[in-house]
């Protein structure tokens, strides 16, 4: 049941009890709307919409987290993952002179 229909039956301070009188007191309504169960290919296509957007999150977390960690040591990179942070990232492994530490090299090469 959608939350707008039985949010003006809620009587008193939100809590899962006054909820349920809520949504007991909509449903015996005749007017009342009630909203169809997905089904199972539905849910199969929220699943991948979410686990993509939190994937492309990360990714993106990620990237402006190697950003910042290059700034410590004067390398800006604009942004874009694809075009920058992929590759930018091999020329700075192999630059000698550009200051990385042995181990900073060791950790942003795992990172990718």
């Amino acid at each position: 049941m959608a939350l707008q229909f039985f949010e003006p039956y809620v009587k008193s301070n939100k809590n899962d009890a006054v909820d349920t009188e809520a949504i007991c007191e909509a449903v015996q309504r005749p007017s009342t709307c009630l909203v169809p169960a997905k089904r199972i290919e539905q849910e199969n296509i929220q699943t991948i919409h979410r686990i993509r957007s939190l994937l492309v999150a990360r990714r993106i977390a990620q990237a402006n987290q190697i950003r910042g960690l290059l700034q410590e040591y004067d390398i800006i990179i604009p942004k874009g993952i694809a075009s920058c942070i992929r590759t930018r990232i091999p020329e700075f492994l192999e630059d000698a002179e550009n200051g990385l530490t042995p181990l900073f090299r060791q950790l942003l090469n795992a990172a990718l």
